[in-house]
């Protein structure tokens, strides 16, 4: 049979990892296979259109966009048929997601790819890799996009801090930080509370106590939002126990979300941490026809460099998709500086944030009096802690709404961007500044890029709810209206300098509510 090459498929074990030896061929496990659109150019078209402002850009409903621009039945048909042929079974298919879900063993799936699965061993556990591409049968190469779960690597991370604990032990260890009703009016929101929005949180572990949220809520004299969770590939709304592991990612996600915004549905999609895991998630709330979420937060991810490039063109389709329903996604940018926590010495950038068709939210240090912010700073807590992600991208061309800006190095050089710049936007991230939360019985203060993804989106929720329609894509807008921010013009996130208007450490800086809110 002749195979080809998926294209940007090819995978090499993580960094330190150690083989241990082949897979159980017995092992049985679920793999994603995302089919191309069915008319790919006129959705490209659409969505530079929304892109560039023009009016004639049109979005689409989710069921529009379904029968538009999902997978062809042929195409779901020819994965049907390989599913037979390698004794596959198909377990779930999903027209407008593009996405067949299939169920095998190690031994089916290896013949079936024309991989070797083996078992590595690496500093936070083990997983189940390959290494090389994946290969697929002749006639079906040209309707496959990509495939993922054969790996199970964990390819993101929780983007918080929490404050240190000599700082959470010393006397009114509260000074200085906020809850996010406070933040809310520090950045000026506009009023509102997100009625009839959902607002999509995207979970990959962790999990949230309704005794927690109903406690947090009461105290803060705040309405308790709605929380569903959803369960994405068998995860699972699953509480560690553990403040300072994924359940503070989740109930910091949920809390400052909720808190802003407790008129709209908080929808929390629990999903594994892997390629496939993720994007599952990411595609299905894109997708949802039930709860129908008008904005999406994620707050987390990796260095773009651990990322294939199947799975980076992948993920920035779904949120392609999402600019062409009208979804707004707001993502953190990343809590280990300029290298986000690669140790070769060179820059890297933070996926998903580095995608152009997400909005991608960098951190500030704050410091206020009562009624008004008196200083904000880049995020930088240098080797004792964290700071706020940022750079140029490898691999996302940039997009035409920062054509001609430039990005300020630490030695004072600057140069005209020529891929993606991360961040967009800002707002407080610092812990030492940060969020004040309840995860797991316990009142904590977490910070982290983590903090504002979440309060952009429910800034985003309240703008949506006040003006009657989604704003969707709002980067090319936001772009063209600086005054609309509280430019952030001292500090560096270690390689990058802030600078007056964007900058690669805190974007166009952090909101003034309002002035956002006019804008649309």
């Amino acid at each position: 049979m002749a195979r080809e090459v998926l294209k940007g498929s090819e995978r090499k074990p993580m960094a330190g990892a150690r083989a241990l030896g082949k897979c159980d061929p017995s092992e049985r496990f679920e793999v994603t296979v995302l089919l191309r659109h069915r008319s790919a150019d006129q959705l490209r078209a659409g969505v530079a259109k929304i892109v560039a402002g023009d009016a004639s850009g049109k979005r689409l409903s989710r069921e529009e966009f379904g029968k538009q621009h999902g997978a062809s039945a042929a195409d779901l048909e020819a994965v049907r048929r390989f599913a037979h042929d390698f004794d596959l079974l198909v377990v779930h298919e999903d027209a407008a997601r593009r996405a067949v879900v299939l169920s095998g063993t190690v031994a089916k799936f290896n013949a079936a790819f024309g991989v070797d699965l083996e078992q590595f061993e690496h500093d936070d556990g083990t997983y189940r890799g390959r290494t090389g591409p994946i290969l697929l049968p002749g006639d079906l190469a040209p309707s496959v996009e990509a495939v993922l779960g054969l790996d199970d690597r964990p390819v993101a991370r929780p983007h918080l801090r929490a404050r240190s604990a000599q700082e959470r032990a010393a006397p009114n260890a509260q000074a200085g930080t906020f809850d996010p009703t406070q933040l809310a009016k520090l950045y000026g929101f506009p009023a509102g509370n997100g009625t009839g929005q959902s607002i999509a949180i995207i979970e990959l572990g962790g999990g949230y106590r309704t005794t927690d949220l109903s406690k947090y809520f009461s105290e803060l004299g705040v309405a308790k939002p709605k929380v569903t969770a959803v369960s994405i590939d068998h995860a699972k709304n699953r509480p560690t126990g553990s403040a300072n592991g994924p359940d503070g990612e989740v109930m910091l996600d949920i809390e400052v979300a909720g808190a802003i915004a407790p008129g709209a549905n908080i929808v929390v999609y629990f999903a594994p941490n892997t390629d496939a895991g993720f994007l599952d998630a990411i595609s299905t709330a894109i997708h949802d026809t039930t709860h129908k979420p008008s904005v999406v937060s994620i707050s987390w991810g990796g260095p773009e460099s651990t990322w294939t490039s199947q799975s980076l063109t992948a993920y920035d389709a779904a949120f392609q998709s999402a600019v062409l329903i009208g979804v707004t996604v707001c993502v953190a940018s990343g809590d280990s500086g300029s290298g986000d926590g690669v140790s070769d010495g060179s820059d890297h950038v933070d996926f998903p944030a580095s995608s152009p068709h997400v909005l991608a939210c960098g951190g500030t240090s704050l410091k206020a009096s009562a009624s008004a912010i008196t200083s904000e700073t880049v995020w930088n807590d240098g080797a004792a802690g964290g700071a706020t992600g940022g750079g140029i991208s490898s691999f996302f061309a940039v997009p035409a709404w920062q054509s001609g800006l430039k990005a300020t190095r630490a030695n004072g050089s600057t140069s005209t961007l020529t891929k993606r710049g991360v961040p967009d936007v800002s707002a407080d991230a610092d812990p030492q500044t940060g969020y004040q939360v309840r995860v797991d019985g316990k009142e904590s203060v977490f910070g982290g890029t983590s903090a504002v993804a979440p309060l952009w989106a429910a800034l985003v929720a309240r703008i949506n709810a006040e003006k009657g329609t989604p704003i969707g894509f709002a980067n090319t807008k936001l772009y063209k209206n600086h005054s609309a921010f509280r430019d952030i013009t001292n500090g560096n996130n270690g390689d990058f300098l802030s600078a007056r208007g964007w900058d690669a450490c805190t974007g166009l800086g952090s909101p003034v509510g309002t002035k956002i809110a006019a804008l649309f």
